[in-house]
């Protein structure tokens, strides 16, 4: 058995900073030493698919990260460690617990499945993984390997911690609360749709500069993104929808300095809406959360969302965000991101479906979008000790 501080000071010295995830028992002592630290970071999410995609942000942003999950929630982040870290290659560093583990002591009947086939499941993912260390010699090397890994093959690496791997430690510091805001709305009213996709997508690129990063969620969003001028600070979710406005706050929460542009669909946000909360708890003045919404699933189909009975700004209102906006032209569009207030915003965008006919994809594998973006971001990239400082 370790004690948490010892594993997690060794990590800090390998450049590790922010730790997200969803709590498990097994994790009570890495979660409350984290939080009691003054130079570490502390995301809760949602899911543990959102954290995944929190770490990959944070990760792309030059701060090495870790996800903290139990192995039941595992089953959460299948599609982002799929489908966002393995493909565009992000190495992040996962801890999971052995609950219900095959042989071991009797735990909830939840488990028993999850306990046979965890590190089956890894091996299922190609996600190279061992034993979470229980002797204090055995952290270094074990984070020497982890370490290693992740830098040959830029993908996750899993420490399974089995029951009893680590000593107690009490939460010594208050609960952090935050006081619910009085958001700045600008127009509150839900808005009729005026334009496409495509002219919103134009006036968020006129809006920006390349110092700004723009997140594009998955589906034809990033495609005709791509399809109007393709630039080096563009990230296009390929895959892990709903995951966008997560991966935004890993970039948001390492790079305060940098303004952080996600451009979500309806739908998109509908699948992960308690992303929202997490980023209205977060609040990092530097995030601008803009939502595209035509109400259906346009690219598979045109299928309905039941975005049309929901107010998004309110939700955005609740959760925390700083300032709410509508908007159903370019100009508005354009003239909310030329004139940013120094808060959390969101923006929502009535529009109306449709796509170019015979859309683009990327030419760029999802892996060479990563590495520019990497490279972008470490042009300005600033001390570690102000990193996460949000």
């Amino acid at each position: 058995m370790i004690r948490a501080e010892e594993f997690i000071l060794t990590a800090k010295q390998h450049g590790f900073g922010l730790y997200t995830g969803v709590p498990c028992s097994f994790l009570k002592p890495f979660i409350n030493y984290v939080i009691d630290s003054d130079e570490l970071s502390y995301v809760g999410a949602a899911n543990e698919g959102d954290a995944v995609a929190i770490a990959a942000g944070a990760e792309l942003a030059g701060v090495r990260s870790v996800v903290m999950l139990q192995n039941s929630g595992l089953g959460n982040a299948v599609n982002p460690l799929t489908s966002l870290t393995h493909i565009s290659k992000i190495p992040i560093l996962l801890i999971v617990t052995l609950r219900g583990e095959l042989g071991g002591a009797p735990d909830e009947p939840q488990h028993e499945l999850m306990g046979e086939i965890t590190t089956s499941l890894l091996d299922l993912m190609q996600i190279p993984w061992e034993y979470f260390p229980v002797e204090s010699e055995q952290i270094q090397p074990t984070l020497q390997r982890a370490l290693e890994q992740m830098t040959r093959s830029q993908r996750p690496y899993a420490l399974v911690m089995k029951k009893g791997s680590v000593e107690s430690y009490a939460l010594k510091s208050d609960i952090h609360a935050k006081p619910q805001l009085t958001p700045s709305l600008k127009k509150k009213d839900r808005t009729t749709a005026t334009c496409t996709r495509q002219a919103m997508l134009q006036a968020i690129q006129t809006a920006t500069s390349m110092e700004d990063i723009i997140v594009a969620t998955t589906g034809f969003c990033g495609r005709e993104l791509y399809a109007l001028g393709d630039r080096n600070n563009q990230f296009y979710l390929v895959g892990s929808m709903g995951c966008a406005s997560s991966l935004g706050l890993g970039l948001a929460l390492a790079q305060p300095h940098r303004r952080i542009v996600v451009v979500d669909g309806d739908g998109a946000a509908l699948m992960r809406l308690g992303a929202m909360t997490t980023i209205g708890y977060e609040r990092p003045a530097n995030l601008c959360h803009i939502l595209l919404d035509n109400q259906r699933h346009e690219s598979t189909g045109g299928q309905s969302t039941v975005s049309h009975s929901i107010d998004f700004c309110s939700i955005a209102a609740a959760c925390g965000y700083g300032a709410i906006a509508a908007a159903n032209t370019p100009d508005e569009v354009n003239q909310w991101l030329k004139t940013p207030e120094e808060t959390l915003s969101f923006l929502h965008v009535a529009i109306k479906p449709g796509s170019p006919d015979q859309l683009p994809r990327p030419t760029l594998s999802p892996a060479e979008v990563a590495q520019r973006l990497r490279r972008v971001l470490q042009l300005s990239s600033i001390p570690s000790s102000q990193l996460l400082a949000v």
